[in-house]
């Protein structure tokens, strides 16, 4: 079974709303995730924030966070994933950031990836390093953010 449909049940089952915080991936998240009959049960809205500027007016990403840290930061990616959650008033969140490549990485080499995922108020943010092209480099963020929400919230539902 797809990933996504797994993640998909997963919510349902345990009557969850979810948000997707993109930015290098500029939406393919949310679309894998709406390809999936019953989406509709559990996602509630999806953001592109492509920009900084569409980082701080859509999830309340504080410009101190950019300035000192950058858009390709652990810091961005929770940000992003708490403000999603309040902004869509949704209960899960999964943010993901970083350089798909060919230019940029200045902040950090292309292919550097943050993840954000979680729950309100527990937020884990993971970095990648992926390789290939840019549009490799974005399906594997994508296959990366489905596993570790998958994981995430089966580890967190396990010791409740």
């Amino acid at each position: 079974m797809e990933l996504e449909k797994v993640v998909v049940e997963f919510l349902k089952l345990h009557h969850l709303k979810l948000t997707t915080i993109e930015s290098c991936t500029a939406g393919a998240m949310a679309a894998r995730i709406v390809d999936v009959p019953g989406a509709s049960e559990v996602f509630e809205q999806g953001f592109v924030t492509y920009s900084n500027e569409a980082k701080m007016r859509a999830v309340k990403v504080e410009a101190e966070i950019l300035e000192k840290y950058g858009a390709v930061s652990k810091e961005c990616a929770i940000e992003m994933a708490e403000g999603g959650i309040v902004v869509a008033k949704a209960d899960v969140a999964v943010s993901i950031t970083g350089f798909a490549g060919p230019s940029g990485g200045w902040e950090a080499p292309v292919g550097t990836v943050f993840i954000g995922c979680g729950l309100k108020g527990n937020l884990q943010v993971k970095e990648y390093h992926l390789a290939g092209g840019r549009s490799q480099v974005r399906d594997e963020a994508v296959n990366c953010a489905l596993k570790q929400l998958y994981c995430y919230l089966s580890e967190h539902f396990k010791n409740l």
